[in-house]
């Protein structure tokens, strides 16, 4: 662990990507899906039953599903952890009134409201309920010949089936608790716009980093022009714009020459219709425009792919190379994609401060996500049956380097990792799996033109972007936050507000 590089997918559970892993019995102990008769209630006022009670899981059809997009926010989770959604909230996009709280304190989650949030938010999209064959689609998962990258990758060396993110909520939050164990309040990623822009001043991790003399550096897969990292902790990472932020192409060149940082963080291709973070199919309803063929699936493969044989062909004699190198291969949260093992409760990051947005006290985790380790130290086949959570990587780097008392107390209680790494040898690199990963057809442009409106997680950019513009007194048109507001236009406005912010990611 002289230097760790961490690649963070987005919205996919551990059961949907991973749950197929390993057949029972195969390995010593695996929370997987196989033989666990798994399924979700059909709610009373679904108007396509298809004669049924109850949605068993299955295998999913297609690279892309669920499609459309499940809730991931806040009110969301919610349903889909505990099984509640107020009457007022069926057929509506977050909700802002009432969240479908539990009752009562101490209430376990149930792990029964999927399918009903997945009905719901798809009557929101569309202004109809789904059929039977619409929704069946989402209460699936991936078999490892449907990943091979991934599911080779997790074989040959550490999955972690019990890691769970920090936050039941969507991408600011739990991007933020990643970094500096704390969302600064915030549950959802821009109510207001100028939430984590503007006043998410946390320490971070890559604070803690320079204090001690280490090194570090963002990278951002092309063409990704702005770092989501760097929007959500403005307030501390301002000044390291032009200096730490750089396109993967970067990445690959530090790692072949050996000068991989300390910690590495990777960005996939978040905003774009080619997006590579394994997200789940967005919604467009623009008709006739399919937003992402190929699959984000596939194409987050191709770059994991090109990430792992870069570590693994390093061989540098000095500075970074295979030997000294682990590869942290996680994802932000569960995006609203099924899993079964309930969420255990978790440290409030300050136990003194009154709740935080929406009355939540960051006393719960969010839901269970893939994550795995690839190191020479690390024994093939490994399982990781611990309770890890996101936190746990600043957990295991103040460990490894020293580096002073914990952020919070989230990272105070969260486990480390380091065990993993048990092998008195480390594996030659022949003795690492291969992998290939399938084709990436290109996408045809006209599929999605830039005419086409933004997503909900292209909006909260769009809206960070215009946040951080103000605080750093930029001229800002002024944007009604209800304004359909399409790529081009996104683009546009972002590029002349921000202007050359992030210079090193134009590779």
């Amino acid at each position: 662990m002289d230097h760790v590089v961490v690649v963070m997918f987005e919205n996919r559970s551990f059961g949907n990507l991973l749950g197929r892993l390993y057949e029972p019995g195969e390995v010593e102990s695996f929370e997987g899906v196989i033989g666990k008769n798994l399924s979700n209630p059909i709610p009373e006022w679904a108007e396509h039953r298809a004669g049924l009670e109850v949605l068993p899981y299955g295998t999913a059809p297609t690279m892309n599903t669920p499609w459309p997009d499940p809730g991931e926010e806040f009110p969301h989770i919610n349903t889909q952890l505990f099984g509640i959604l107020d009457e007022g909230n069926r057929g509506v996009l977050q909700p802002e009134k009432t969240f479908n709280t539990p009752d009562y304190p101490n209430r376990q989650p149930t792990m029964d409201g999927f399918l009903t949030d997945y009905i719901s938010m798809y009557s929101a999209e569309f202004g109809r309920q789904p059929t039977y064959d619409e929704y069946a689609q989402f209460m699936t998962g991936y078999t490892p010949e449907q990943m091979p990258v991934t599911s080779g990758i997790a074989r040959g060396f550490a999955t972690f089936d019990h890691w769970f993110c920090d936050v039941p909520s969507c991408t600011f939050p739990n991007r933020s608790f990643f970094h500096a164990a704390t969302s600064s309040g915030y549950v959802v990623n821009m109510t207001p716009p100028e939430s984590f822009i503007a006043h998410n001043t946390a320490e971070t991790f890559f604070d803690r980093l320079e204090a001690n003399g280490l090194t570090w550096r963002v990278y951002c897969d092309p063409p990704s022009h702005y770092s989501l990292t760097g929007l959500i902790h403005a307030p501390r990472l301002r000044p390291r714009f032009a200096t730490h932020f750089f396109s993967t192409d970067q990445f690959f060149e530090d790692a072949e020459k050996g000068e991989l940082p300390t910690y590495a963080f990777i960005e996939p291709q978040i905003i774009g219709h080619a997006h590579n973070d394994m997200h789940p199919a967005y919604a467009m309803l623009t008709p006739g425009i399919s937003w992402d063929p190929p699959s984000s699936l596939i194409g987050g493969e191709d770059l994991l792919a090109r990430l792992y044989t870069a570590i693994r062909s390093s061989s540098s004699p000095n500075g970074s190379n295979y030997l000294n190198t682990t590869l942290l291969v996680t994802f932000d949260e569960h995006g609203g994609t099924y899993d079964h093992v309930a969420p255990p409760p978790a440290a409030p990051p300050d136990p003194s401060a009154p709740p935080g947005q929406f009355g939540f006290a960051f006393d719960r985790s969010g839901v269970r996500i893939p994550t795995l380790a690839i190191s020479a130290w690390i024994p093939e086949r490994t399982v990781v049956t611990e309770t890890h959570r996101s936190t746990s990587l600043i957990s295991t780097m103040r460990e490894r380097w020293n580096l002073g008392p914990p952020l919070s107390g989230r990272d105070a209680t969260a486990r480390s990792f380091r065990p993993v790494f048990s092998l008195d040898t480390p594996r030659p690199q022949s003795d690492w799996p291969d992998v290939a990963a399938r084709p990436v057809e290109p996408m045809p442009e006209p599929l999605l033109p830039l005419d086409a409106p933004l997503n909900g997680l292209g909006k909260a950019l769009f809206s960070g972007i215009l946040a951080l513009g103000k605080a750093m007194g930029a001229t800002v048109p002024d944007v009604p936050q209800d304004a359909v507001i399409t790529g081009a236009q996104a683009i546009a406005i972002g590029q002349d507000v921000l202007g050359d912010l992030f210079p090193a990611m134009r590779s």
